[in-house]
């Protein structure tokens, strides 16, 4: 269900989705009511949210992913008109960033749709948690806490090299995803600074990162998500 923080629940949307989706929202609650724009409502968004309200009080608070190629103070009301759509397909030079303990993958995507242009994955050892105690316990703990080290560095070095011919100022976005600790420990690396400062709101979290599972991330950083709040009686989201 991917329920939300302060009632409803999260349903992602691709773009080209966005526009029949919003059509059968408005139709399974008896009509479109207004559409107003609001201040973001989750951490670290910048843009405003679209709220799309229908005759039985249901809501759809909508958030693009990316900055606004259109101000969202000239949105027109009509659902078949949003450039929300348009917007969220559009053509942007994206770095992704995607980190576990142990492994990373980074890549840029270009072109509409996305199209991977460069990218590299990679992995390190990291062994588990010990059980044991004593000085033994200790020897290992420090272990680990190297190869996490490493493994950061690793993955530090992979995204300057990748992301570096491009600069900050070639990049649109930055999306970041793996585990949020992992890329946490990616913040002290003074090569990343300008390409973390782009970074979208929205955090992947990923299965191990790997190429392929690189290759997929357009369909969800390019998702328009949707705060879906319905009356009690009615069934499962559209779509």
């Amino acid at each position: 269900k991917n329920p939300a923080a302060g009632g409803g629940r999260w349903v992602d949307v691709p773009p080209e989705r966005f526009v029949s989706w919003i059509t059968t929202f408005a139709q399974r609650h008896g009509g479109a009511g207004p559409v107003t724009v609001s201040p973001p409502s989750i951490p670290g968004e910048t843009r405003q949210a679209v709220t799309f309200s229908a005759a039985d009080g249901a809501t759809a608070e909508c958030h693009p992913p990316f900055p606004a190629a259109v101000p969202p103070a000239v949105l027109p009301p009509a659902p078949e008109l949003l450039p929300l759509a348009a917007d969220a397909a559009a053509d942007r030079t994206v770095g992704v960033l995607l980190v576990r303990l142990g492994g990373y993958a980074v890549g840029v995507f270009s072109g509409a749709p996305p199209r991977l242009v460069s990218s590299k994955a990679g992995s390190r050892p990291v062994h588990g948690r010990s059980a044991a105690g004593g000085w033994s316990q200790r020897r290992f703990s420090r272990r680990r806490e190297n190869q996490a080290a490493t493994a950061l560095r690793a993955a530090a070095d992979a995204a300057a090299a990748v992301f570096g011919p491009y600069g900050p100022g070639g990049l649109d976005a930055v999306v970041l995803g793996g585990d949020k600790r992992s890329a946490a420990g990616l913040r002290d690396d003074t090569r990343l600074a300008g390409y973390l400062a782009l970074a979208a709101g929205r955090f992947l979290t990923v299965p191990d990162p790997r190429l392929a599972v690189l290759r997929e991330t357009p369909r969800a950083f390019q998702a328009i998500r949707i705060r879906l709040t319905e009356p009690e009686s009615d069934g499962p989201a559209p779509g």
